[in-house]
């Protein structure tokens, strides 16, 4: 608890010197690029083939149903089908249980994918940590993951927020970073591979490599998956047209389960949170499948279970870069509304190479006959953060417009990742880490108040020693 509590107080500190008034937004004068923006070489041992024939790799796992008790694990073996079986247990080399997947391949352009296993391994127990095994033989691979509290409104669980990824020394330097933190899962805002930055061939290639190269986290915790428009790879030349192909042949999610018609956007209850999951690059106008859909989970949502409404998508609805300014505004139109009716807690998004948080604002008020059309205070509203940050090889996202927009907080082109602790129904600490010469700098810091709980006459207050009644007076109270 102390490791967590010095850097986030100490940044906190950091902040408030920086700007002595809670209601100014900053604009950081902090500027790195640590390593240059190229991806890792093929032959570097953070994309190394496990040993052995034919021996699993690319291991993956995602929530495989609605409230947490079930996981998909999903790997690829190259050299034939072998083993789609999963094994199972309590205890590291004990596989009480097993579990059959599916087995599929897929080719884009002239590249063939490996034998790509899925397997859903669910009556899972909650709280527990649960070994598993696939693979067959000398070259079989043992692994573990930790399943969530059940669900209840004060269940504590902590996030990992991570977008816009690729396959540099940063996007390495994230990851472990990540890592770092303890976070018991990955929250992902699109934006993985950056495969689609190659041609012909390398396309599956560079997919192949990144599935390695995140093993070491997404193996051994779950991550949420949400798409970005790199995911899209539309390739008229190499007559590659469907959307979406590697990226859905890949990485599953449980869409069904939320009674989604598309894997690109679902929900999942996970602890104390509700979490949806948008497709940006996805129709999502007035009675489309997703704007249906997402009508209806919001109804779903029981904030006396779940009490923290958390969204993911990949285009920013607020943001104040150059880069990519104003490509959210469609989406902000239809559906920030609900966001606000709903009391959305936070949505995390990505695209833009930058880290950015803006202050509870809406713009909903919007009147085509005044042309009243400008972002106010809002305590309905959620708090926008864009973490596209994670490390690829386009680079960071230098250029902030100036002056910086009332709705912004915080903002700095930086690469990094957000963690995100719920504590219980009406508190979470959030922070943000800069990817500082090989170290986890926390450098934007604040206490989230819950949208449901926090005004309601049940709240309960925050279990805090002395350090933590100093936060909460110095940190930013939203």
């Amino acid at each position: 608890m102390c490791s967590m509590v010095v850097p986030l107080l100490l940044s906190t500190f950091v902040l408030y010197s920086c700007i002595g008034n809670a209601s100014a937004g900053v604009t950081s004068a902090f500027v790195r690029n640590e390593w240059p923006s190229v991806d890792i070489p093929l032959d570097n041992e953070v994309f190394a083939v496990p040993k052995g024939y034919n021996a699993p790799q690319q291991v993956h796992i995602t929530q495989g149903d609605y409230d947490g008790k079930a996981v998909v694990i999903s790997w690829v073996t190259t050299d034939g089908p072998g083993s789609n079986t999963v094994r199972y247990g309590l205890s590291e080399g004990k596989y009480d249980f097993t579990a059959d997947g599916t087995l599929q391949n897929y080719t884009f352009y002239n590249y063939k994918s490996g034998y790509i296993h899925h397997c859903l391994v669910d009556g899972l127990q909650y709280s527990t940590k649960y070994y598993y095994e696939i693979g067959s033989g000398d070259s079989s691979r043992r692994f573990w993951f930790q399943t969530p509290p059940e669900i209840d409104p004060d269940a504590s669980y902590k996030f990992g927020i991570i977008g816009d990824l690729g396959q540099t020394y940063n996007s390495l330097s994230t990851i472990e970073h990540c890592g770092q933190t303890d976070a018991q899962a990955v929250l992902f805002v699109g934006d993985l591979s950056y495969a689609d930055r190659y041609d012909h061939n390398d396309v599956g290639i560079r997919w192949d490599s990144w599935g390695r190269f995140v093993e070491r986290s997404a193996a051994y915790r779950p991550w949420i998956w949400s798409a970005g428009n790199h995911e899209i790879e539309y390739f008229p030349h190499l007559r590659e047209v469907i959307p979406f192909r590697n990226y859905l042949h890949r990485y599953p999610t449980p869409y069904v389960a939320s009674e989604s018609s598309s894997p690109l956007w679902y929900a999942v209850r996970r602890a104390s949170a509700h979490i949806i999951v948008l497709s940006s690059y996805s129709p999502f106008v007035k009675y489309t499948p997703q704007w249906r859909w997402l009508a209806q989970e919001l109804k779903n949502v029981d904030r006396e279970k779940t009490p923290w409404l958390i969204v993911l998508m990949h285009a920013p609805i607020y943001n104040s870069n150059d880069a990519h300014f104003m490509e959210g505004e469609s989406m902000r139109v239809v559906f920030e509304s609900w966001f606000c009716q709903y009391k959305v807690d936070v949505v995390f998004a990505g695209h833009v190479h930058a880290y950015e948080r803006s202050y509870r604002i809406s713009n909903i008020q919007y009147n085509v006959s005044t042309r009243a059309s400008y972002p106010v205070p809002d305590k309905s509203a959620p708090i926008y953060i864009t973490v596209g940050d994670g490390g690829n090889q386009e680079g960071l996202a230098l250029r902030f417009r100036d002056p910086q927009p009332d709705y912004s907080a915080f903002r700095e082109a930086s690469y990094g990742h957000s963690t995100l602790e719920i504590r219980n129904r009406t508190h979470a600490l959030y922070h943000w880490n800069r990817n500082d010469d090989g170290k986890r700098v926390p450098t934007d810091s604040f206490v989230l108040h819950n949208q449901y709980w926090g005004d309601s006459h049940r709240r309960r207050k925050l279990k805090k020693n002395h350090l933590f009644s100093i936060i909460s007076k110095r940190a930013y109270s939203q």
